[in-house]
């Protein structure tokens, strides 16, 4: 058993992680060392955000904290309003105040039953992890401890290539979304805006901008012009042959195997989302049996439509996307981005569209980058990442989404395990491919809740 346990990183994974481990019954006294980082313990970028427009794209009843406890946010939120329904679709931020009113009601638990926690509202900025213990060094501070998790969620996105320099310090190319909608005002001017992405990332930035500059038009570039799928009103019955489905795709690691077997079972279902759906339980697992050129191979012709079935729309979010386009407030491009240079007037994009052979241009007076989750922690500027990896105490998994590491969380290095470094979430994109949506994640933070209180 691990007694004293660092958890360096303030979102929805640390405060789950926070919580399996003071929540267990009859567990010896812990000293937790929470690093926070600053903001709001528990919310992180994910639920940071205090607009209503931005829902959660899986329904109330699958997003409780805990995984013995899956109901534990419909619970929540039918206390302060009971019309709420299991398959709503409710306000990130409503789920922000439920992960701060959880984080909080087990910090009061865990003082009376003798745990001592620290959260401390800073970054880490240096850590040395050997076979005994890890070291953590912030600011003139260090400190000794059993084990640490690296809870870092996702990472600071950097500008897409050949991004002017001038550009970028004028403040008309936005690689932080979230920072520029926390501080946006009311603007009635007829702005013209360059959204480059269209994930969910890029639909939030819409959603909330169109309604903050009324008169806001937007143009959006993408791979492939297309946005998410869709969730319907109503849930979906699950797909009724699913085991049948999972243990065929088991007999048979084979990509092209596994895309034939899926467009056959979507073929004999009523609707696609059951199928897509029933994955998610075994996708970490299935994505283990698959060898490294399958796990490219699939990285390369088939991830943009997996996410994009995968990580779906609320309706009334399409909804109101749909409206955007009908007033022809947005225009949709697909195409590749080659270039953003600053102008008298503002910003310009060059791209090459998709199929044409010469390049275009768009002018704005803002372009925002919306390209979806950074993980990779090869091109980070995060400070801790950058000294672990120039120090050889971690390393990149082999496709840039993460950091190498075990099955069970354990961080790799030179080909062997650290014992007592972990991550937890977004870190773990290449292990465990599905690792940054609550449902995941709470499993995650159980097990490895596990592991660290076990004899």
């Amino acid at each position: 058993m691990f007694r004293r346990v660092a958890i360096i990183g303030g979102g929805a994974a640390g405060a789950t992680l926070l919580s399996e481990l003071l929540e267990r019954p009859g567990t010896q006294p812990l000293h937790l060392d929470w690093y926070t980082g600053g903001g709001t313990p528990g919310r992180g970028v994910a639920y940071g955000t205090r607009s209503e427009r931005h829902l959660l794209n899986v329904r109330a009843a699958s997003m409780g904290m805990f995984a013995n406890r899956p109901g534990g946010f419909l619970e929540y939120m039918q206390k302060r309003d009971p019309s709420i329904g299991g398959t709503d679709f409710l306000p990130r931020c409503w789920y922000g105040d439920y992960l701060e009113a959880e984080t909080a009601h087990t910090l009061e638990r865990a003082k009376a039953h003798g745990h001592d926690v620290r959260i401390v509202p800073y970054e880490v900025e240096a850590m040395v992890p050997e076979n005994d213990g890890v070291t953590l060094f912030q600011g003139e501070s260090t400190t000794r401890v059993d084990a640490a998790v690296l809870a870092l969620g996702a990472l600071a996105p950097r500008p897409l290539p050949n991004v002017d320099d001038a550009a970028l310090a004028s403040g008309r190319y936005v690689t932080m979304p979230w920072s520029l909608l926390a501080d946006i005002k009311p603007d009635t001017q007829p702005h013209n805006v360059l959204i480059i992405g269209l994930g969910l990332t890029a639909v939030d930035v819409l959603l909330e901008l169109a309604a903050t500059w009324p008169n806001a038009r937007f143009t959006a570039l993408s791979r492939h012009g297309m946005l998410p799928e869709v969730h319907q009103f109503s849930a979906s019955l699950p797909y009724e042959d699913s085991a049948e489905l999972v243990e065929t795709m088991r007999d048979a690691p084979d990509i092209r195997t596994w895309m034939r077997l899926l467009r056959e079972a979507i073929a004999h279902s009523d609707d696609w989302r059951s199928v897509i759906d029933c994955l998610r339980p075994h996708t970490s697992s299935l994505w283990q049996l698959l060898s490294q050129a399958d796990r490219a191979r699939f990285l390369r012709h088939a991830r943009w439509t997996w996410e994009r079935a995968r990580h779906r729309m609320a309706p009334q979010v399409a909804q109101s996307i749909g409206a955007l386009e009908k007033d022809g407030r947005l225009q949709r491009l697909r195409g590749h981005m080659h270039g953003v240079t600053l102008t008298e007037r503002g910003v310009q994009m060059t791209f090459l569209p998709k199929g044409g052979t010469s390049e275009q241009t768009l002018d704005a007076d803002l372009i925002i980058q919306s390209t979806g989750l950074e993980t990779d922690v090869r091109r980070t500027q995060h400070t801790l990442l950058q000294q672990l990896m120039t120090n050889g105490h971690i390393r990149s998994d082999p496709f840039g989404l993460g950091i190498d590491a075990a099955p069970d969380g354990r961080l790799l290095h030179d080909g062997s395990v650290w014992p007592r470094l972990f991550a937890i979430g977004s870190m773990l994109r290449g292990t465990l491919w599905e690792s940054t949506a609550m449902p995941e994640i709470r499993q995650q933070a159980r097990q490895l809740a596990d592991r660290l209180l076990a004899d």
